[in-house]
């Protein structure tokens, strides 16, 4: 079923012969993309929690053998089970919206970006942000403990595709839309986005300074500095990803069984 953007009439109005389109389903983009965002927010955090109480020794433990209090990234939700199956079920489960968002978006930005500027940064926008969340989606498949090559190649690339992506929708919206002419809603969701790029990119940074120190030096307690590190570098994705809300919070999403999702500015 593959997304198609177009501007729709209201699904409870008759069409031209006279019958109710009844199996249009319409959906307030905002619930949408809370519904989405909550999965992987909700998911992951059942993981570090679930890790913590029930695999605390094996989840934190190192090639240094020092305490540790917080397992990484990959071991809370890709080593023990029932946590790899809830994470891989969030983010499988929640991967079609992302995608349609993700095109729905290359439309969005088509529109900001004038002739004066380069649309191809539009279609690069559109990309990144499909490879980032195909590289979550293979992370997630593909755990550290059972293919660590793939695991690690898959998250090196979320990593750099998001950060470019985040980097690169922050610099459409700087380039194509003055503060005066913005909506409320419009100036929240670009101020959370240049924030969460902000706390983004110290988190990835501070996660690889932890990682080296852990390695180079096998202290007690720096490894969970590195996992924590990785939190806030996951949260700070997901909020940049949920900025959407803001950005078309007038929007609504029809979901019909022959043609398909559409959005719709109204």
């Amino acid at each position: 079923m593959l997304p198609q953007y177009e501007r729709l009439a209201d699904p409870d109005v008759s069409d031209a012969g006279g019958t109710l389109r009844r199996s249009t389903l319409r959906v307030r983009f905002g619930k949408l993309a809370v519904a989405t965002v909550m999965l992987p927010v909700a998911g992951f955090l059942f993981c570090v929690i679930w890790s913590l109480l029930y695999n605390f020794e094996q989840a934190n433990a190192t090639h240094c053998m020092v305490y540790n209090f917080l397992p990484s990234l990959s071991a809370a939700i890709g080593n023990y089970q029932p946590q790899r199956f809830v994470w891989q079920f969030s983010v499988l489960f929640h991967a079609p919206f992302r995608y349609a968002i993700a095109f729905h978006y290359k439309n969005h930005h088509l529109t900001l970006l004038s002739r004066k500027h380069r649309k191809e940064w539009a279609y690069l926008a559109c990309i990144l942000n499909i490879v980032e969340l195909s590289s979550l989606v293979g992370l997630s498949l593909w755990t550290s403990s059972n293919n660590y090559e793939i695991h690690k190649f898959c998250f090196s690339a979320f990593v750099i595709c998001s950060i470019l992506y985040m980097h690169l929708v922050v610099l459409i919206n700087w380039l194509t839309r003055a503060d005066e002419m913005l909506t409320l809603a419009e100036r929240k969701s670009l101020r959370f986005k240049r924030y969460l790029l902000v706390v983004n990119v110290v988190s990835i940074l501070s996660a690889v300074y932890f990682f080296v120190r852990h390695n180079n030096h096998c202290e007690p307690g720096i490894y969970s500095w590195f996992a924590l590190s990785e939190y806030v570098f996951v949260y700070s994705n997901i909020g940049f990803h949920m900025t959407a809300y803001f950005d078309f919070t007038r929007a609504n999403v029809y979901f019909h069984w022959r043609t398909g999702i559409h959005f719709s500015p109204v």
